[in-house]
């Protein structure tokens, strides 16, 4: 957990503000009692997990997708290749969503905007170590040389401005 108190204070602050402006339908399957608070959160979404980014086309279609995501310092952060598609909507277009939905038991939806950065730059020190983190144990050193040498990769956080959980037994 790289989050520090104050981290953890303004996620728990986005996470009731958003739960506040939600309309009755959504209150109703998210109730408190099915709400994770931001310190349950964090401690439940270390290492990778997979989410589903969604952006839009320049026509406005949506576009969603899979990363690898990493849910660091109390925001999303993802890395693509300078090329990919959903990077050239997001440069163009920073309106992003994502969702984690492991099973029926859990999710998280963040909506908010995304901000790029060279993946080997300084703001991306802690996304790059999660990675390592996760991927080195499987892979070996032959994930570090790629990324290493993976020019032009961009890391991505999605600064929220709604973030909402879900949780069929927040207790566990």
């Amino acid at each position: 957990m790289l989050e520090t108190t104050e981290e953890l204070a303004a996620l728990q602050s986005l996470l009731d503000q958003s739960i506040a402006a939600a309309g009755p339908h959504l209150r109703g399957i998210i109730t408190e009692k099915r709400r994770l608070d931001a310190a349950s959160l964090v401690g439940r979404l270390s290492g990778m997990r997979l989410i589903t980014v969604a952006t839009a086309t320049a026509d406005g279609r949506p576009l969603t997708g899979p990363f690898d995501g990493y849910f660091l310092r109390g925001s999303w952060w993802f890395s693509s290749g300078p090329d990919a598609v959903r990077i050239r909507h997001l440069r163009a277009r920073p309106a992003v969503s994502a969702t984690y939905l492991p099973g029926e038991e859990m999710s998280v939806t963040v909506h908010g905007r995304a901000e790029l950065f060279d993946l080997h730059g300084p703001e991306c020190a802690d996304l790059r170590q999660a990675m390592l983190d996760f991927y080195l144990p499987k892979q070996g050193p032959a994930f570090q040389e790629w990324m290493d040498g993976l020019v032009g990769g961009v890391g991505v956080r999605i600064v929220a401005s709604k973030m909402f959980t879900f949780s069929a037994s927040p207790e566990s």
